[in-house]
């Protein structure tokens, strides 16, 4: 069996999806917030489970709503003081697995007709295309 999970695995090394979230808001100089999806095949997922986090970034603290919606992981940024979410981020798990993960999905198959934008997230494994709806004003507050 480890033999056929290898065969349609990829050999190349994937920089971690908090990687990529870190170093894109470093990228963008700390912005007061963002929101984008990744593909799920671009990355190593080291953050499935979580939904509403913080995460810190040089100066700043963000508290970061995450979600799947294949093929994408879709992340909402905000720049706030540190806060605990831990019942929050409990919440969201539970909503996604009362509905089936259904809105998740549709979701992301939306996605894949609207996104409109894409930009490179340097990282130490290489470049990563992250997708948006629309091009985001950088540094905007809204």
């Amino acid at each position: 069996m480890n033999k056929l999970v290898k065969l349609f695995k990829s050999n190349k090394a994937k920089p971690s999806a908090s990687e990529v979230l870190t170093s894109y808001l470093a990228q963008c100089k700390e912005p007061p917030w963002t929101s984008y999806f990744i593909k799920y095949s671009s990355i190593d997922n080291d953050q499935w489970g979580y939904s509403h986090f913080n995460w810190q970034v040089g100066n700043s603290n963000y508290h970061i709503l995450r979600t799947g919606c294949y093929p994408f992981i879709k992340y909402h940024c905000s720049k706030r003081p540190y806060q605990d979410l831990e019942i929050e981020d409990k919440f969201f798990r539970v909503i996604k697995v009362i509905n089936l993960g259904i809105p998740c999905l549709a979701y992301g198959l939306a996605a894949t007709q609207l996104i409109k934008h894409t930009e490179l997230v340097e990282t130490r494994k290489g470049a990563v295309k992250i997708y948006f709806l629309l091009p985001e004003h950088k540094g905007s507050r809204y």
